[in-house]
């Protein structure tokens, strides 16, 4: 299927590695000229490069960017300029006992994981209504529905981008404006390859089984899910073949959420 992205300008926060990459490299394989960011120049070329060895013709550029930093936020709004597609991917998640967290601790996930989507959707909406035509799209997670104690400080953030998506969704009414979440499960990305990695030389497979006994049992496919696979939900969302979803929550979670 053609998803008609060919042109279409798309910026993806955090996005050299892991689910954001991946997502970069999809659009890209469509045709969509894509900028992708990072922290530090460094990890933006090396990104690229990768996209490139595997999608050699794809129109991509990088813009560095520490959402922590109020001023470097700033200065990427005012050099990316209008886009047609926004993916607010960036975040953080870390295991932390509710008990040993700390006020200092919800505020830096709530900075980084809500606030820059909310900045960035603030910033980039209008020209998108103004031209009658734009994608937003929230990478929120399963953990929005299905809050994990090991982790409720990422969990709230999560919530609140589903908050927020549907509420800017209402301000596209009547426009071919759209703004909805993709919710991924659990995902193979670097951040859990690291994790696997530490966890006493176990290989993934092992990891995997004793992460869906024990941590999702509910998980319908009982394994993690790639990259590429909540890339293709995102692409799709993207692109304007999805014309008639707006306001939607879309899970790629492997069946994880009991919800009808």
């Amino acid at each position: 299927m053609d998803l008609q992205l060919k042109n279409k300008r798309a910026f993806i926060s955090g996005s050299t590695k892991g689910i954001g990459k991946e997502i970069a490299k999809t659009l890209a394989e469509e045709g969509a000229i894509v900028v992708i960011n990072g922290r530090s120049e460094d990890s933006i070329n090396k990104a690229k490069n990768e996209i490139l060895k595997e999608v050699p013709d794809a129109q991509i550029s990088g813009i560095a960017c520490d959402f922590s930093k109020k001023e470097e936020v700033t200065a990427l709004i005012e050099t990316l300029g209008t886009v047609d597609i926004l993916i607010n991917n960036v975040g953080i998640f870390k295991e932390v006992d509710f008990l040993d967290t700390t006020d200092e601790l919800w505020q830096e996930f709530y900075n980084l994981n809500v606030m820059s989507g909310v900045t960035l959707s603030r910033a980039l909406l209008p020209a998108m209504l103004e031209q009658d035509w734009g994608r937003i799209i929230f990478i929120s997670s399963e953990s929005g529905l299905n809050i994990p104690v090991e982790m409720v400080h990422y969990g709230m953030t999560k919530t609140a981008q589903l908050a927020i998506s549907r509420g800017l969704a209402e301000i596209t009414k009547g426009t071919r404006v759209t703004v909805n979440s993709v919710l991924p499960g659990p995902t193979f990305s670097e951040g859990v390859q690291e994790m696997t990695d530490a966890n006493n030389g176990k290989d993934r497979s092992d990891i995997e089984d004793e992460f869906f006994d024990k941590a999702r049992p509910t998980s319908l496919i009982q394994r993690f899910a790639e990259p590429q696979e909540v890339a293709n939900m995102v692409a799709y969302v993207a692109s304007p073949r999805s014309s008639a979803t707006n306001g939607a929550s879309l899970r790629v979670d492997g069946g994880v959420v009991k919800i009808i």
